[in-house]
């Protein structure tokens, strides 16, 4: 709830004042996020059924995004691109410092894609938004006091996703996937991973496990922490090369390499034993490293 007040009031507070350029495109924006915000509120404190989750998201979504530059078409494929990077980042939110990690490159890459567009306001919301993602990362580090829950995780990742788009609005689809893919590059490979392995293993998509990147990677012998930093430091790699592909700095081929890197380490990391009985699963994924599984 905080990261979603402060991002929310220091815009406001940023247009009123005059300080900040107009908000633009992200009071709608802003507005969306805070609906998905409560329905993330709703279920952190009784459990909604994920289909509403998605539904809800959804039809923020749908609400927002920019039809008139991508066509209906497009603009649907992105509210469905949206949803997944909302619950990627949902996902992320099972080890200490993951989801703050992913959040803040993110966010500052949606910012920098924002920046080149001359779109004032969603570079401003995204640069606020990493910002209060920063300040929540120094509590969320391992040992973490406090993890941003459906609430702070749904939110933020709409913000991201939807910045994302109205960036992208008007290119190209097939190098816009790309660089979508390399803005959000952990939150989509985790959401890969977890999604194709659990129908692999005939387990409910929906249910929650101890098969997510993280946890794969500290089966391979990482600390917690040290699972964050490596994943962190491929989100900032990815980010590097998508944001310097939108600005025109770089072909479309290494957008490509990147999303080959992301498959790869995919496949490579689903072949890490994770499924077993319930009461087979380590006490060393637990407590311990303070990694929740979801």
């Amino acid at each position: 709830m905080a990261v979603v007040l402060v991002t929310g009031l220091v815009v406001g507070a940023g247009e009123w004042s005059g300080v900040a350029p107009p908000a633009g495109e992200a009071r709608g924006v802003l507005v969306a996020a805070g609906a998905v915000a409560l329905l993330g509120l709703v279920d952190d404190v009784w459990r909604l059924r994920r289909r509403v989750l998605a539904a809800g998201t959804a039809v923020a979504a749908a609400c927002v995004v920019p039809y008139g530059e991508t066509g209906v078409g497009t603009g649907l494929l992105a509210v469905a691109w949206v949803v997944a990077v909302v619950f990627g980042l949902r996902g992320l939110d099972h080890v200490d410092g993951l989801a703050g990690a992913a959040g803040v490159v993110a966010a500052f890459g949606v910012a920098a894609c924002g920046a080149v567009e001359v779109m004032d306001g969603i570079a401003g919301l995204l640069s606020v938004l990493a910002a209060a993602l920063t300040g929540f990362l120094l509590h969320n580090w391992h040992p973490a006091r406090v993890a941003l829950g459906a609430c702070g995780s749904m939110s933020a990742g709409f913000v991201i996703a939807v910045g994302a788009v109205y960036a992208r609005a008007g290119s190209g689809v097939g190098e816009s996937a790309g660089v979508l893919f390399a803005l959000t590059a952990v939150a989509a490979a985790d959401a890969v991973l977890v999604l194709g392995t659990r129908r692999l293993a005939g387990r409910a998509v929906f249910r929650g496990g101890p098969d997510h990147l993280a946890h794969r990677l500290r089966r391979l012998g990482l600390t917690a922490p040290g699972a964050v930093l490596l994943l962190g430091t491929g989100a900032l790699s990815a980010m590097l090369v998508g944001v310097l592909a939108h600005a025109g700095r770089i072909g479309s081929g290494a957008l490509w390499r990147v999303v080959g890197g992301g498959l790869v380490m995919v496949f490579a990391l689903a072949r890490v034993p994770v499924y077993g009985p319930r009461h087979s699963v380590s006490a060393q994924v637990r407590a311990p490293l303070r990694v929740r599984s979801g």
